[in-house]
């Protein structure tokens, strides 16, 4: 089952909607993955900008 991407935040979404951005403009075709268990620590989460823990798509 292939899961759907937020367009613009990159994260996976479970709802009708981004619980980032709100928006419901999705993709289901993506390449990797990323998990961010503590934005505020990682380095790689600042350096892309990540704001919100959880689990995104480097490529969309």
């Amino acid at each position: 089952m292939t899961r759907k991407v937020c367009r613009k935040c990159k994260i996976f979404v479970e709802k009708d909607a981004c619980k980032i951005c709100n928006q419901s403009d999705f993709t289901e075709h993506w390449k990797g993955k990323i998990y961010i268990l503590n934005n505020e620590k990682s380095e790689i989460a600042k350096k892309i900008g990540i704001k919100v823990n959880g689990e995104y798509v480097i490529k969309t």
